[in-house]
């Protein structure tokens, strides 16, 4: 209990600040695994459908209880309007979310389904933007920040569509070389040899789009119903039964259903407590203390620490068009953050400014503009997103 003890004390002596960035270093790590450790397990046979069902199983036991006990007298009453919604938030962002991942990272690779992902947020405020959510000056430098950020990302993403390319490294060595070949770790688990690679970037692309838009389309339902954690966890609850209705009809294979051996039972525990649980709760924590600006940048450290475990661990191989996809979103990604963040100091810049006058009707319409354009989703705000 000593230990215990002095461990908490060390942990908070420790600055806030020191603390976010080792948390959302450790995340991006528990995320790169949760790439690697979902290609290992399709490489080893676990079923697309058995998997995200036994994932989003785990995740609900997890979440259960904090949303039950955490959110008792801020949780509305569930009514059929708030049924509807949810399924259709876990119709979007579980089932479509999850099913389009898995069906893309099966024909591609772990690195550039992470490098893909990077587009979210750009994606997200395009969405916003033509359902009139999100307003955009294009005469001030914020505006124009984001939509060349958007056209960086959409460019990034069909180059690592349309392109694939030579390889530009490879953790095997060349054949006129003496020394003994790297093997990876899992055996038998490298790239997509022999899968539909455009194909696969087109499920990632689904899936990026589901993801954003169930970012989009929560926002109106957390209004109404403020518990974000109970939101979370019917969601998860009717994407596990959407995937269950889909799983008796498709796989009807019993042994899909069984564990073979150690690995499949751990890649699926890892995708339920540390992609779906730990993850959610730390990132949680980052998104009240650092605000979500704070967590999307640290989005691309994601793709490099999954280049790396991915070569090592799969044998995996660099191609000249992933990397330039990659670059791109990833420079496309900082512009949109940039310019959210201009976007920020000039409307409470202007706050400043109109407060100082007498004239109180003005000063109301510009507080709740203000309000309406800095709380609208535009980053990844849960784990459920792969």
């Amino acid at each position: 209990m000593a230990d215990t003890g002095g461990s908490r004390r060390m942990w908070c002596s420790v600055p806030e600040r020191l603390q976010l960035h080792l948390a959302m270093g450790a995340l991006q790590f528990g995320y790169a695994g949760f790439h690697v450790v979902s290609r290992a397990a399709l490489n080893m046979g676990v079923s697309k459908l058995v998997f995200p069902v036994y994932r989003n199983i785990i995740a609900l036991l997890l979440l259960l209880p904090f949303a039950y006990f955490l959110e008792k007298k801020e949780r509305p009453a569930l009514t059929l309007n708030f049924v509807i919604q949810f399924f259709f938030l876990a119709l979007i962002g579980i089932t479509a979310n999850q099913g389009f991942y898995l069906l893309g990272l099966d024909n591609t690779s772990p690195t550039f389904a992470s490098a893909i992902q990077n587009s979210v947020p750009a994606i997200t405020f395009l969405m916003a933007a033509l359902l009139r959510i999100e307003k955009v000056r294009i005469d001030r430098k914020d505006g124009i920040g984001k939509v060349v950020g958007t056209i960086c990302c959409v460019a990034g993403a069909s180059v690592i569509t349309l392109y694939k390319g030579p390889v530009i490294y490879s953790p095997v060595p060349p054949l006129n070389r003496i020394p003994t070949p790297i093997v990876p770790l899992f055996d038998s688990l490298g790239d997509a040899k022999g899968k539909n690679w455009t194909l696969g970037c087109i499920y990632l692309i689904g899936h990026c789009l589901s993801w954003s838009g169930w970012l989009v389309l929560q926002a109106p339902v957390l209004k109404k119903y403020p518990a974000r954690l109970s939101v979370t966890s019917y969601t998860c609850f009717f994407g596990l039964i959407q995937f269950l209705i889909i799983a008796s009809f498709a796989e009807r294979d019993p042994q899909a259903w069984m564990f073979h051996s150690g690995g499949e039972l751990f890649t699926i525990l890892y995708a339920g407590v540390v992609a779906s649980g730990i993850a959610f709760a730390v990132q949680i924590w980052c998104i009240d203390r650092g605000g979500p600006v704070f967590v999307a940048v640290y989005q691309p450290v994601q793709t490099l620490v999954v280049a790396i475990m991915a070569s090592i661990a799969l044998g995996e191989e660099f191609y000249l068009g992933g990397i330039v996809g990659a670059v791109l979103i990833i420079v496309g990604l900082y512009l949109v953050l940039w310019g959210k963040s201009e976007e920020k100091k000039f409307a409470l810049k202007e706050s400043a400014m109109i407060q100082s006058t007498p004239d109180h009707s003005t000063i109301i319409r510009a507080q709740s503009h203000i309000k309406t354009t800095l709380s609208q989703p535009l980053l990844p705000s849960s784990t459920e997103s792969v």
